[in-house]
């Protein structure tokens, strides 16, 4: 008769053995590679961006990066060869400048005062000996030179002005309130794919100076759209925003600027 204790003693020694068997095939295996189609993006990340380019960042749409970058996100799909914008990963490098023989530039909406012929008015003419001679008052029209001059988009309170965290200013109304365009210029994006800017016009007014109109209710103008200053463009809302006003951007080559001084 076999002894309880010997068997259950077996029965252990065998489990052991098998353990270390597993566990010796486990250190033993090779690490298993990577699918051939899967691209690491990110490799290159922290490499230097070229001019003229920006690297995707987390959280980055097409839409942001044209924003910030004072292009029409439809340019910088098409410079960019892009099927599907909605499509970008993190370490790609966009292109957000036009490329050379680009036709995607937009005209200068507004031109500055140039070949001014003063011979014919009637201010006196100043002594140059006269080093003391007042200096003639500078007209509000030349505030913003060589910019653009814009009309309010909207009549109401500025409750929020320019700072380091609100990127422009912000305008307290009704909802339903007419919002207009500040200057002339083309619609380059208007939807809502942008997180924190809800219903968004973002129109193009020349190579340098684009603005944005954000938490609106409806918008009455679709991308590539040609709007006139003063032109009804939506209707103010609430949309990704707490309370109803309009959040007015005013970009400088990209960079957002305090719109207050270029307002008439």
């Amino acid at each position: 008769m076999n002894n309880p204790m010997n068997t259950l003693s077996k029965y252990f020694l065998l489990l052991a053995a098998i353990a270390s068997l597993v566990l010796n095939t486990g250190c033993s295996t090779t690490p298993r590679a990577k699918p051939a189609n899967v691209v690491d993006r990110t490799a290159g990340s922290s490499e230097p961006t070229p001019p003229g380019y920006y690297r995707v960042k987390r959280g980055d749409t097409l839409a942001r990066i044209a924003l910030d970058s004072g292009q029409s996100p439809r340019d910088v799909a098409q410079w960019n060869n892009m099927s599907n914008p909605n499509q970008i990963e993190v370490g790609d490098l966009i292109l957000v400048k036009p490329p050379a023989g680009s036709k995607s530039a937009v005209k200068p909406a507004i031109k500055p005062p140039t070949n001014i012929d003063t011979s014919k008015t009637d201010a006196p003419k100043l002594d140059a000996a006269k080093v003391d001679a007042p200096k003639p008052e500078v007209s509000k029209e030349m505030v913003a030179e060589p910019g653009i001059r814009l009309s309010s988009p909207a009549k109401g309170k500025v409750t929020e002005e320019f700072n380091d965290k609100n990127k422009g200013i912000d305008i307290a109304g009704k909802l339903g309130d007419p919002v207009t365009a500040a200057s002339d210029g083309k619609v380059v994006y208007a939807g809502n794919s942008l997180r924190g800017y809800g219903n968004l016009v973002i129109i193009k007014h020349d190579n340098t100076y684009l603005t944005a109109y954000a938490h609106n209710r409806t918008l009455l103008v679709k991308e590539g759209d040609t709007v006139k200053k003063g032109q009804k463009i939506a209707e103010m809302g609430d949309t990704d925003a707490t309370s109803v006003k309009l959040h007015f951007e005013l970009r400088v080559n990209g960079k957002p600027v305090n719109p207050t001084p270029y307002l008439q």
